[in-house]
């Protein structure tokens, strides 16, 4: 008697001696991957069969960076290109003008001056932000929550509104030279100091000092509290426990806030100019007056392209602290 043939599946006949194909049960899905290893060969093959061409990759990226280096590369190619082209137009040098603006007394006391300021800040900003977000982090008080929010807002204020406020209180008729001259019956107050290079320092400080604060606040909430809790239990001081516990775990964080506050005290012009500090000539103001007063515009790139030099190699070393610190 002949045998039968063998459903396997609904709408599926074997015939009679030939091997049953394997079945499954999941269903059959709209969209799901091949079960061979050659999905994408046939993906491919069926757009090249179908007419529609692969774009590479660079093509995408192409405009954006045409667009980057005309808005910030070709700028920038002008500087330097103005700064070795002579100023008469005559047959100098190319070299002549970094060779006149290197001999100048000027440019070497601007220099001297952009970098004690930076560094007198930074070290400034990093002690005074380490105090303030001990405090912050560690002694609870009324609004520690509302000040670690404030320091995020103050973060997007320029720095001409704190040398604003600064001018308000120190300035030649501030608060304080009033409440002196009220009390005293003096005709001029003691505080004159805010147009000196120490005014300055002052103002980049009290602007700078919550960038180095907000990066010491988020280490400090990953701190593991149960190692001061072991410290302060085995009779550590406060002193000690900053120092052995605290301290370790904030100097990632304090290197990369005080290599970005560097960075941005050395390019600081708005600070320099609002204090009205006429014996104060950083980098960037003697780029605005060879520039803007002398029309020495040769002089001035100079000088503007010193800066930056001197601020990519910083932000190098910002970037690298940043990486190792996981910033």
């Amino acid at each position: 008697m002949a045998e039968a043939p063998r459903l396997d599946a609904p709408g599926a006949v074997t015939a009679p001696g030939a091997s049953a194909p394997p079945h499954t049960d999941a269903p059959f899905t709209p969209g799901a991957a091949a079960p061979t290893g050659r999905a994408n060969g046939a993906a491919t093959t069926g757009r090249a069969r179908a007419g529609v061409r692969v774009v590479p990759a660079w093509l995408w990226a192409a405009p954006p960076v045409v667009v980057l280096g005309l808005v910030f590369l070709y700028p920038l190619a002008l500087v330097v290109r103005q700064s070795l082209t002579p100023e008469n137009g005559g047959g100098d040098g190319a070299f002549d003008a970094y060779a006149s603006v290197f001999a100048s007394h000027g440019f070497r006391e601007a220099l001297g001056t952009t970098v004690w300021l930076a560094v007198g800040a930074t070290v400034g900003c990093l002690v005074l932000g380490f105090a303030l977000a001990l405090v912050i982090a560690f002694v609870p008080f009324p609004g520690a929550k509302g000040v670690a929010k404030f320091i995020d807002v103050f973060l997007s204020f320029p720095s001409f509104l704190i040398t604003l406020a600064l001018l308000f209180i120190y300035g030649t008729v501030g608060m304080a030279n009033g409440v002196w001259s009220d009390l005293t019956g003096a005709a001029d107050g003691p505080f004159h100091f805010l147009a000196t290079p120490w005014g300055v320092l002052l103002a980049e400080i009290t602007y700078f000092t919550p960038f180095v604060m907000r990066p010491l606040l988020a280490a400090f909430s990953q701190l593991d509290t149960a190692q001061l809790e072991v410290a302060s239990s085995l009779g550590a001081r406060p002193a000690r426990i900053i120092r052995r516990v605290i301290l370790p775990e904030a100097l990632p964080a304090l290197a990369a806030g005080g290599s970005l506050v560097l960075v941005m005290c050395l390019n600081e012009f708005g600070i320099v100019l609002f204090t009205g500090a006429k014996d104060v000539t950083t980098l960037p103001m003697l780029v605005y007056g060879k520039a803007i007063l002398e029309s020495d515009y040769s002089a001035a790139c100079v000088v503007a392209v010193v800066n930056i030099a001197i601020s990519v190699g910083l932000f190098g070393l910002y970037r690298v602290v940043s990486k190792r610190a996981g910033a």
